[in-house]
């Protein structure tokens, strides 16, 4: 796809979003069901995934683990929007590999220490390149990217997650 293909892909709806600002507003939507041992099935759309403990909690290694769904996820994300973003401005992405890590301190989930936090303390995420850009086009592509991937928004920006139980 070239720039002028994403453009006319695109155009509609942007025009559609600022005609109709309620249109652009999309309730994305994810489910699991609870499984046998300490798991929980994902339904993805195109699979199911099966998450279960990390083995730093007790786990065998065999299911997913949330926090790496988490990191795929962000990878995912930033690598969709790195493409879509160097086709909207001519660049040419040749070869490029993104990575996410994160540090867990698992004594906080596993509750053997309340000074340690549940969650992740840190991520990187990282671009690795082969592309014609020019630095000042590098400069763009980053800030872009960091802009409009919606993964690296939510988890730099934060935002309100609301829990319900229904029995």
């Amino acid at each position: 796809m070239d720039s002028n293909e994403l453009k006319s892909l695109q155009a509609p709806l942007k025009e559609k979003y600022r005609a109709e600002p309620s249109s652009a507003m999309i309730t994305l939507k994810a489910q699991g069901k609870i499984a046998e041992g300490i798991s929980c099935k994902i339904e993805t759309g195109r699979a199911l995934i099966a998450a279960g403990l990390h083995p730093a909690t007790g786990g065998t290694g065999l299911l997913a683990c949330s926090g790496d769904l988490l990191l795929e996820a962000l990878v995912a994300c930033a690598g969709v929007t790195l493409s879509a973003v160097a086709t909207a401005i001519g660049v040419e992405i040749i070869d490029g590999v993104i990575t996410a890590e994160g540090d867990l301190d698992f004594r906080g989930t596993l509750g053997v220490s309340k000074d340690a936090p549940v969650g992740f303390r840190s991520i990187r995420l990282n671009f690795n390149l082969e592309t014609n850009a020019s630095p000042d086009q590098m400069a763009s592509l980053k800030k872009l990217t960091e802009r409009y991937c919606v993964v690296y928004q939510t988890l730099t920006n934060g935002v309100p997650v609301e829990t319900k139980y229904l029995l």
